[in-house]
């Protein structure tokens, strides 16, 4: 059994990561709907909760199915599966930008959640087309960049949270983290006979009961959610929702083509951990699972998850990924998640979030050559300013207050620049890689290729697809002028290499015929 899964012992501990990564988006996904949007808790629970969960299952079941494939393909054994869930971005954007906006205008809550489902299916088919140029993209971005890219994202939104909220739990998290430190970094593991993702995870819930961090009324209220909800084919809600979803594809544009960059990045770094997936078929399983999941009532998109490299480096197998789709999906059909958040606390799932963070970032350094390393450090400056951008405006909108009540020159006052962080913040995906990719072809002398990266982010800036909180013409004509001064820049250089070349040859051949002429 265990072999027709792939499992191998590493999957516990990749099993109890995944999962606690997947349920903090399911309760995110389930309170901003109930408590923001004010959707009906029954109804979240009853007609969304199942295909969320209905989704994650079928993501989890392709990635488990193509590692299954590789170990067929391979004779390998210690092949390790992608990993999936929701796409956390995602869960903000519907919410914020379709769900509530329309919610409030219409006075239908149910209406705005189909529109919604449109909006899903829509995102999705954008999500697609990445399958057919995903094999061109992977061989003009260099590995560097797309490593590099990743590593950011891991450690500004993967590592950098959990490790906040470890140290407001202290007397839990650090026991954790040294647990981590010595098994998953060390050579010589502590109990190792135990799984360490269970005793990571065990010794959590102990520490945390025993601190009375956890509340026994919690169990009570938790086993309230409990019921059947079985997935419910919801076409005529998706159908009615698709048309005025086009009035929202400036959004859906910008999150699909993110979210198929995401997962060709993620497709490079588990090649560069040596487990080299089928480009095309990864790519379809997460537009596939999404347009499943919103024909049963889920509006909100799956991705593939960072984190291959830190699963791999603990023993991981192809079990895990298909064991958390299909937790997720028993969550969502028996309504199990309150209960198990009343017992064991995130607090002791959060470290190893943190771990697989700072795997991923290693393996960008690990996997760059030494003179584009330049470039690792370059593309981590748009995550940094996305993550500061992201925890400035929460501040702001938990005080009442926003940046534009606040002031351009109070922030500057306080040497907080708050219009930086907007552009160097926004669109971080992709600025990340189009800087990523300057540096390097600067590095290489590959000006053809710089010119045109520039001028693709000349394009990106225009349309406001980068550098700007919201899609629209002309939002940063500063930027996007700065980026064609770029292009003119790297054709002066290619102009100039090509004439140094010229005078090179011409200098050869001169000295040729007068050698010529000596003998003669």
């Amino acid at each position: 059994m265990k072999e027709f899964f792939g499992w191998q012992k590493g999957d516990w501990g990749a099993y109890f990561g995944l999962l606690a990564n997947n349920l903090t988006n399911y309760f995110t996904m389930a309170g901003l709907l109930i408590f923001t949007v004010g959707l009906p808790a029954e109804f979240v629970y009853t007609r969304i909760a199942p295909g969320f969960g209905l989704a994650i299952f079928l993501a989890g079941f392709f990635y488990w199915y193509a590692a299954k494939n590789l170990i067929k393909k391979t004779g390998r054994t210690d092949v390790t599966a992608l990993p999936s869930g929701p796409s956390a971005p995602s869960i903000f954007l519907v919410v914020f930008l379709i769900i509530l906006p329309i919610a409030r205008e219409t006075g239908d809550v149910y209406f705005a959640w189909k529109v919604a489902l449109g909006w899903c299916f829509l995102e999705a088919l954008v999500e697609l087309s990445g399958a057919f140029i995903g094999d061109w993209l992977r061989r003009i971005i260099p590995r560097s960049v797309l490593l590099s890219c990743l590593g950011g994202l891991g450690l500004l939104l993967l590592a950098m949270n959990p490790i906040l909220q470890s140290f407001e739990a202290p007397l839990i998290s650090f026991v954790v983290l040294a647990i981590i430190f010595i098994n998953w970094f060390g050579k010589k593991p502590i109990f190792p006979r135990i799984p360490t993702g269970f005793l990571l995870l065990a010794v959590g819930t102990l520490l945390a009961w025993v601190f009375g961090q956890m509340d026994v009324s919690a169990i009570a209220e938790g086993a309230e959610t409990v019921g059947i909800s079985i997935p419910l084919l919801q076409l005529t809600d998706l159908f009615t929702g698709i048309p005025p979803a086009f009035g929202f594809l400036v959004s859906a544009i910008p999150l699909g083509v993110t979210n198929f960059i995401f997962t060709l990045e993620n497709i490079e770094s588990a090649s560069a951990a040596g487990d080299d997936y089928n480009v095309r078929n990864i790519m379809i399983a997460n537009p596939t699972s999404s347009i499943v999941g919103c024909m049963f009532g889920c509006p909100f998109p799956t991705t593939v998850y960072i984190g291959h490299p830190g699963w791999k480096s603990i023993g991981a197998g192809a079990g895990y990924t298909l064991a958390t789709g299909f937790t997720v999906f028993l969550i969502g059909l028996f309504g199990f998640g309150g209960l198990l958040l009343s017992i064991i606390p995130l607090s002791a799932v959060f470290p190893i979030l943190f771990y697989v963070g700072i795997v991923v970032a290693v393996q960008a350094v690990n996997e760059s050559p030494r003179v584009e390393l330049p470039a690792v450090f370059v593309c981590l400056f748009p995550w940094i300013a996305n993550w500061a951008l992201t925890l400035v405006n929460n501040t702001l909108t938990s005080a009442g207050t926003s940046a534009g009540e606040v002031g351009l020159t109070a922030f500057a006052d306080a040497g907080v620049y708050h219009s930086g962080l907007v552009a160097l913040g926004s669109g971080a995906p992709l600025s990340s890689i189009l800087w990523g990719c300057l540096v390097v072809f600067a590095v290489r002398n590959k000006s053809t290729y710089a010119i045109v990266t520039a001028l693709t982010a000349a394009v990106l800036t225009i349309t406001g697809v980068i550098h700007s909180p919201s899609v629209g013409l002309w939002l940063q004509p500063e930027l996007t002028i700065g980026y064609l001064l770029l292009a003119v820049l790297f054709a002066y250089k290619y102009f100039d290499a090509r004439r140094t070349s010229d005078d090179v040859k011409e200098s050869q051949k001169t000295e040729k015929e007068l050698a010529a002429n000596q003998t003669v």
